[in-house]
């Protein structure tokens, strides 16, 4: 909500309750378009500090081309966002909210607690010794995802693949049909967190597919 508050600001509204960064020390968890543009946001609050967390280990500067072509090259991103102020921290892991115990219960946060990792066999392996307390007045989530709601495949009995997507191919003959019949897959749910590009190919490609497989064949474009 921190983001669309803005918007509507920018746009000339009125806001009773908005969320500001203005004197917090802000931590920012997620490294990607949205949470470079909390980061940004949060400097024009006048943040006292802006801090954004990665899970990933911190990519190469440029990257290797002939290993990566033709998909999305994995290399270091500085935003606009990034180049107003922040500290960025990349392979670490949030363990712990800290609250200042006022107001009930936990009340409002003080501090993150957190943990270097590394992957290690596919796996997220904490790193003994790294564990640090990060001052926090704000949190801002900017988190991805990593696979469907596993639950949603599981009411199907459509089969997963190793990151816990559907499992569906994208062949011309058959593609986008799950082990179960009648059920297709396709976008985020097929291919895991994507732009909205491959959403609507990917679409369009099953909607082929369901057509072919209703009737016989399809005139429907691929």
């Amino acid at each position: 909500e921190f983001l669309p508050q803005q918007n509507k600001v920018n746009a000339g509204d009125k806001l009773k309750g908005q969320l500001m960064a203005t004197g917090k020390h802000v931590i920012v968890i997620g490294g990607g378009d949205t949470g470079s543009d909390c980061v940004g946001t949060s400097n024009r609050h006048g943040a006292a500090s802006v801090t954004q967390f990665g899970v990933m280990p911190m990519p190469p500067e440029q990257e290797n081309k002939p290993l990566v072509w033709p998909y999305w090259p994995i290399k270091l991103r500085t935003s606009s966002s990034h180049e107003e102020g922040v500290q960025r921290e990349f392979a670490i892991s949030t363990k712990e909210f800290v609250g200042d115990g006022k107001g009930g219960k936990a009340g409002k946060v003080k501090a993150l607690k957190t943990v270097q990792i590394e992957f290690k066999d596919g796996r997220l392996t904490e790193l003994p010794g790294t564990e640090r307390d990060w001052p926090a007045d704000l949190v801002l989530l900017a988190m991805g995802f990593t696979n469907p709601l596993a639950s949603v495949l599981e009411a199907f009995g459509v089969a997963k693949d190793a990151r816990g997507n559907a499992k569906a191919t994208t062949d011309f003959i058959g593609g986008y049909a799950t082990n179960v019949d009648k059920v297709f897959a396709a976008g985020d749910m097929r291919r895991g967190q994507s732009l909205v590009v491959w959403a609507i190919r990917e679409g369009r490609q099953a909607a082929r597919a369901v057509d072919e497989y209703l009737m016989g064949s399809s005139d429907l474009p691929r």
